[in-house]
């Protein structure tokens, strides 16, 4: 066989106008991957047409780190969550509610534990106590009624002038013996209190005067001394000084008024001899028709006040 009928390999040559056996050109060669053949999808384009997937760097393993700050003590890990307080609108309206229950509850405690002491007392002394308070009433309507009287005797006496003196010298003996100035007699009671262990002291004396004067006390001596508004009572070494005067016991009290409401009010419940009687002392309330109480104060012109009448 010549070379003209022999074609080269690797090389395409198509046939001449002459005859001869026409050769089939080999398709071209693509380049596959060594190793095994995997197959493909159908339209599944061919490795160098796919697009690229960027490789994601690989992060490294977070290496502990050191606290950069000093480490938290369970007391201050326990105040920073305590503090600033986390309060919903729900537990501040159970919180309000429950403040106002608890007020309630201490209101009511507190009204109850000041009416104990009439709750625990006798039927005698709650007929006495309403007694006491029924002729503190009809005592201050006899007031009433004495005021209006003056003024219709002073509105319809043909004399209006000497009416006037007359009453302004009867407000005068009053006012004597309420200031203490002048001497006074009447019916009343006497009140002593033994002291024999020192243990009575000025405020229970005080306590004395507060009550006598609520029960309608008009002239009140303890002693020698004359009591009137402004008297004190103070601590002093072997008894007790008042108005700056030492008294030493026994205490005797010489009180003018109605003796019916004066010893109830002592002996009440709770009273002035019960409260003596705790400090270890003895309280003794003799009624008398006529009491005198002659201890006197000297009268004092004020330095500046002066009568606004003309």
């Amino acid at each position: 066989m010549s070379s003209e009928d022999t074609p080269e390999q690797g090389s395409d040559r198509t046939p001449g106008p002459t005859g001869g056996t026409p050769s089939v050109p080999e398709p071209p060669r693509a380049d596959t991957p060594k190793g095994p053949d995997t197959p493909k999808a159908p339209g599944t384009p061919p490795p160098s047409q796919m697009p690229s997937v960027p490789e994601t760097p690989e992060t490294p393993a977070p290496s502990p780190q050191e606290p950069s700050g000093p480490q938290l003590t369970g007391r201050q890990r326990l105040a920073a969550g305590l503090w600033p307080p986390r309060v919903t609108r729900a537990q501040l309206i159970v919180a309000l509610l429950l403040f106002v229950l608890g007020l309630g509850l201490a209101i009511q405690v507190r009204s109850t534990s000041d009416n104990s002491a009439l709750r625990g007392a006798r039927q005698e002394d709650l007929v006495r106590i309403l007694d006491e308070l029924d002729s503190r009433t009809k005592r201050l309507e006899d007031e009433k009624q004495r005021l209006e009287g003056q003024r219709t005797e002073l509105e319809t006496s043909s004399n209006q002038a000497a009416e006037a003196r007359k009453q302004t010298l009867e407000k005068e003996r009053q006012l004597g013996i309420l200031a203490g100035t002048v001497a006074a007699q009447g019916p009343g009671i006497t009140l002593t209190i033994i002291d024999s262990k020192k243990a009575v002291e000025a405020d229970k004396l005080l306590d004395t005067i507060q009550e006598l004067r609520a029960a309608g006390a008009e002239a009140i001596q303890v002693n020698d001394v004359r009591v009137v508004a402004n008297t004190y009572f103070s601590d002093a070494d072997g008894g007790i000084e008042v108005d700056g005067r030492k008294v030493a016991a026994p205490y005797v009290f010489k009180v003018i008024g109605k003796p019916q409401d004066l010893e109830p009010a002592l002996n009440i419940p709770g009273g002035v001899v019960q409260t003596l009687e705790k400090e270890q002392a003895t309280a003794t309330v003799v009624r008398s028709e006529k009491i005198v109480v002659d201890a006197l104060r000297p009268a004092k012109r004020p330095d500046y006040a002066r009568s606004s009448s003309r």
